[in-house]
């Protein structure tokens, strides 16, 4: 006896920060529904989702579109043409899929996805990361049937009576319970009676937080910290040559942190950029917080978010600017103020949305049904 499946698509990508939520509301989907699910992934041509879904085990197609270029391109005239043609290619996919619904993530292949399943009549909803959403994201919530919200205030955007607020899915690793510090430090082959500072600046790396660091290592190990310090791929080989190999003295540089979860668990403190994706772990890792927001995001959207914890007392914030003469001198007092770390750690606690997935899943859940 054969069983009906229900269709549904995801689309967005083009960063981690898209992606990742895309692979949780996908994870959880499945963990509900089962063998009665069939997934489709819509991706951008070109952009990391094409790799990085498939690698996961899922069904991805990929659209033509692309992104306006800020400052002047020739890109920019025939993207007309791509968003005309990643529109003819969305309604195929409706045609052949048949969704019973879609979901927007943000990202390139989002808006014309989302735009096309609308007036076919599928219902759409939306999964807003940030504090401050996209054009994509507000021309597509006339449409939406819910915009599933990380921050509150987003009603100044969205439509009050469509917004839920359950917060980002985040990775799986880290929604359960971290290892010890002691293991972690093992992992790592730290002291775990030593204070350790962790800075993450993304896959491909921050130049300013790489920047900012490496003249403090001195004083670092003349202070007995340690540092586990993730460079990204673009700047790793270039510090290594630099600055060598320093492990016996309790700095670990790498390129990239396969496992976050012993990465936290072994920091006192955490020196991150703002995006919305690393905001909602950060909630529920529970740990003092220093933000740099990245300067080089629309709408300085980073600012945004790292400002819903900072009026809150729930993380500081050191502008990119300001981080090369700033940064570790405030990461120094911090790590020497016990009352200030216990105050953050308590306020940015409150903020975590645990259960984000799950309740994202069960609002998709009810459309369907």
């Amino acid at each position: 006896m054969s069983t009906i499946k229900t269709h549904i698509i995801i689309a967005g990508g083009g960063t981690g920060g898209h992606i990742f939520p895309a692979v949780a509301i996908a994870q959880g989907l499945e963990k509900r529904l089962g063998s009665n699910l069939e997934l489709l992934f819509v991706g951008a041509k070109g952009r990391m989702e094409m790799e990085k879904v498939p690698a996961l085990g899922y069904k991805i197609e990929g659209l033509e579109v692309a992104g306006f270029q800020r400052s002047f391109s020739t890109k920019n005239l025939i993207l007309p043409f791509k968003i005309i043609k990643s529109i003819f290619q969305a309604f195929r996919i409706i045609r052949n899929f048949k969704p019973k619904l879609a979901v927007g993530v943000g990202g390139y292949a989002s808006g014309p996805m989302l735009f096309v399943a609308a007036i076919c009549g599928v219902p759409i909803v939306i999964q807003e990361q940030n504090s401050y959403p996209g054009i994509t994201n507000k021309i597509l919530s006339r449409w939406a049937k819910r915009i599933f919200v990380a921050y509150d205030g987003l009603d100044v955007f969205f439509d009050k009576e469509k917004i839920q607020f359950f917060g980002n899915p985040i990775r799986k690793d880290i929604a359960g319970i971290l290892p010890s510090k002691e293991s972690a430090s093992r992992f790592f082959k730290l002291n775990s009676n030593k204070k350790t500072i962790l800075i993450i600046g993304g896959s491909l790396g921050a130049r300013t937080l790489n920047q900012s660091v490496e003249p403090f290592l001195k004083q670092i190990e003349e202070q007995n910290y340690q540092l586990i310090w993730q460079t990204g791929k673009l700047y790793f080989d270039a510090i290594q040559n630099r600055v060598g190999d320093k492990t016996d003295n309790g700095i670990i540089t790498t390129e990239f942190l396969m496992r976050m979860d012993m990465a936290y668990a072994a920091a006192d403190i955490i020196i991150s950029r703002a995006g919305a994706l690393s905001i909602s772990e950060l909630c529920i890792i529970g740990k003092p917080v220093i933000f740099v927001p990245s300067p080089n995001v629309s709408e300085d959207h980073q600012t945004k978010n790292a400002m819903a914890l900072v009026d809150k007392n729930a993380a500081i914030l050191v502008k990119d600017g300001e981080a090369k003469e700033k940064l570790l001198p405030i990461a120094f007092d911090l790590l020497k103020n016990e009352t200030s770390m216990v105050n953050l750690s308590a306020q940015i606690s409150k903020l975590a949305k645990p259960t984000a997935s799950e309740d994202i899943v069960n609002g998709i859940i009810s459309l369907i049904k």
